[in-house]
């Protein structure tokens, strides 16, 4: 019987390990799936920071997936897979290669220099500690791991944008077949309810009694950016947002089955965040089915975008005030 915890954990024989430096303000999130799990990967938006993604694509060699790494520090945050690889590698956990064991080690990273620390970021030695500190338990929420430096709603500068962080969901369905989610939620846009009001995002200001933005708490991103100023600012906008994640399932899937799942997931994301996938974000979700259930690739799919909507608002709630950013428990 499944124990529902309402996390990615909830996938039988995944382990989530999480590191984070509460000065810098970012972190590491590390999800290791159990020997076999194949993965698929789907990206979108205009600005990426991604390792070994190709691999996981439909007409390449190798399969299998042994780590997901998500990572606060922009590109310089990819060096945490490094030391992921090792502990693998250790453990003799990888691609034999007749001389040595090769982990397939993917990883996406958000840009959280700005609210943190510019010098600071995810490395080895914190990708080794995320994997000894990993569980099968229920995976903490908000500001940890490398949902710590994450922001959203960020049109307007750092300065109206709002604290976000991480979040998880699942769901067990008939025949104990779980679907879940983790996501990092570093968006430009905001986080959009289900009954599309904002549940975090940019927040309106007033310059010389003049109110920027469409309300009274909030801007609204989508609104503003086809105002006067929105556009102007949109213009010089720099790349410091996106969404990646990791959706999972204890079903059975070839590689082009569980690309697509990772495909369908991304509506998750179009769902609860308001403009997503813009040339300004580099959205990425991973995909992993450990290949115990068969199932259905379209219900899998289907229910995948929804835990990924769930997750993202998850991140949302759950998110802290900090470094003098609000969240959206601010306004409860």
């Amino acid at each position: 019987m499944i124990k529902h915890q309402n996390s990615l954990t909830d996938v039988p024989g995944i382990f989530v390990g999480q590191v984070q430096d509460l000065v810098g303000l970012t972190g590491v999130t590390v999800i290791l799936p159990p020997k076999g799990s194949i993965g698929g990967v789907d990206q979108r938006g205009g600005a990426p920071g991604t390792r070994e993604t190709d691999a996981l694509r439909p007409m390449h060699f190798v399969d299998q997936i042994n780590a997901v790494v998500l990572a606060g520090g922009s590109a310089f945050g990819l060096d945490a897979s490094s030391g992921v690889m090792n502990y693998l590698a250790e453990k003799g956990i990888g691609v034999n290669t007749g001389v040595k064991h090769v982990p397939i080690v993917s990883s996406a990273v958000i840009f959280d220099l700005a609210f943190g620390s510019p010098d600071v970021f995810p490395d080895a030695a914190m990708g080794y500690k995320a994997c000894c500190e990993a569980s099968n338990g229920p995976v903490l929420q908000g500001n940890v791991g490398a949902g710590t430096g994450a922001t959203v709603g960020k049109l307007f500068g750092m300065r109206q944008a709002m604290k976000s962080g991480i979040g998880t969901a699942s769901i067990v369905l008939k025949n104990n077949l779980v679907v879940s989610a983790l996501m990092v939620v570093n968006a430009f846009g905001d986080v959009i309810n289900p009954d599309e009001s904002i549940l975090a995002g940019t927040r309106s200001f007033s310059v010389l009694g003049k109110r920027i933005g469409d309300g009274e708490l909030f801007a609204d991103t989508l609104k503003s950016m086809n105002s006067f100023i929105g556009e102007n600012i949109l213009n010089i906008a720099m790349k410091q947002n996106t969404v990646i994640g990791v959706v999972a399932t204890n079903a059975k899937f070839n590689r082009e089955e569980i690309n697509k799942i990772a495909q369908m997931a991304h509506n998750g994301i179009a769902r609860s965040i308001s403009p997503a996938h813009t040339m300004l974000d580099g959205d990425t979700i991973f995909s992993i089915a450990t290949q115990k259930k068969k199932a259905d690739v379209n219900l899998v799919g289907a229910y995948a975008a929804s835990m990924v909507r769930q997750a993202i608002l998850n991140a949302a709630l759950a998110a802290e005030p900090l470094n003098q950013l609000p969240a959206a428990q601010s306004y409860v």
